[in-house]
Parts: structure tokens; sequence; C-alpha cells
């Protein structure tokens, strides 16, 4: 092997510059030049929130939120929302983003008050993930939360919403999560959030197949 591929093979990816391309309120497309393991210059085009805030890990939260109540079964609490870049309500985790001196704790329980009106107790909080690096940097992290479902707030729970938010909540069952998500793709034109299938398997395999690979319906 030459000098010259030797010293290519070495050469760490590394981002050269990155050039605004346009900016809207709350995203922002940048072209960004880079080098590639083989030493080559090249483009790609990526999609940025311009909300993140200085010092933050993440850009938002998502949240598995478990309701326990008693003569229940235990719920995972979702979120249907009319999501305008699909055209179609979606099924997701309730979510936000982390505000000014939030920590991902803190910005889940205010979320989840806001989105689904309950009040809960943070459990476990994910490492910082990415949510689809190859069209954009934003990250999250994902917020684990019980919810005592006898408290007298949480037995009604009334929402926060914000003006232009417009979230309707619905628990499934644990034991039966994948097979209600099943249910409402049949009846209605929804879009799920690919975290939550996944979870959804992930439960499957757990409790059922815990040494198979999952197959899915095609």
């Amino acid at each position: 092997m030459s000098d010259t591929k030797e010293a290519k093979a070495a050469i760490a990816p590394h981002i050269i510059k990155e050039e605004l391309m346009a900016a809207g309120q709350w995203l922002k497309l940048e072209k960004t030049t880079y080098v590639d393991p083989a030493g080559s210059s090249r483009t790609w085009e990526a999609v940025k929130r311009t909300t993140r805030r200085a010092g933050a890990e993440a850009d938002g939260v998502g949240i598995i939120a478990l309701l326990k109540r008693t003569l229940h079964k235990d719920c995972v609490v979702m979120v249907k929302q009319f999501r305008p870049p699909l055209g179609c309500h979606t099924l997701e985790f309730p979510a936000g983003l982390i505000d000014d001196g939030e920590c991902a704790a803190g910005a889940a329980l205010r979320e989840l008050k806001e989105e689904t009106g309950y009040k809960g107790e943070v459990v476990g909080v994910t490492p910082v993930t990415c949510l689809d690096p190859g069209l954009s940097n934003c990250t999250t992290n994902i917020v684990m939360v019980n919810i005592n479902g006898d408290e007298m707030e949480n037995i009604n729970p009334t929402q926060q919403l914000g003006d232009g938010e417009f979230v309707e909540v619905l628990l499934f069952p644990v034991d039966e999560f994948q097979a209600k998500i099943d249910e409402l793709l049949k009846k209605e034109k929804i879009v799920v959030d690919t975290k939550v299938y996944i979870f959804a398997m992930g439960i499957v395999q757990a409790f059922f197949k815990p040494r198979e690979l999952p197959v899915l319906k095609q």
C-alpha cells in the first residue's frame, strides 16, 4: 500500500464548513462540507432546529409514561395529533422541546402535564439519542415516567394545551400494546412514530418470544 493510501485510510471524517441555505422560525437548511474516511471532500444537506438551547445536550424529550391504577390494566399514555408534514394524524409518545434552564426530566414532566394532564414521577432517562441522522442533527432524551392513576389530579386529568395545539390522549394496555396499535391502523389513516412501534415490538419480544426474532405481517 502506498503512503498516500495509508494516509487517506487514517483520516477521521470531519466537518469542514456549514453554509446556511434557508432559514425559518423553527428550522434551517444547511449545506455541510465534510471529509469522508477515504479523504474525499463531500457535501450533505441537513435540516437543523433553530431552537436548541445553549449548552443543552438534546433538543427535546420523548416520554414513555405508564399509567398505573387500582383494578385496571397498566396502560401506556399516547397522544394522537395532526402533523402537517405528513398531512395526517400520527400516534406518538408525548414529547416536546427542552426549555431554557430545564433538564430532560423536568421538561418531560412539564410536557406530560401540558399534553395529557397527567402528573408523573421520572424513573429513568436515556442518553441522548438521534432521531433521523441522515436528515437532521435533532436529538432527544427518552424519559420513563410512572403515573399514579389513583391520585386525585390523575383521575380526571386536564390538559394544558397552548394555542394551536390539538392533542387527543389515548391509553393502550401494556399487554395489548402492539395489538391496539394494529387495530387503530386498520380503522384510521394514521402514521405511527417509529419509536412507538419499536417499543411495541420490544414488549412483545420481551414477554412472549424472548428467543425469537420478530416476524412482521406482510
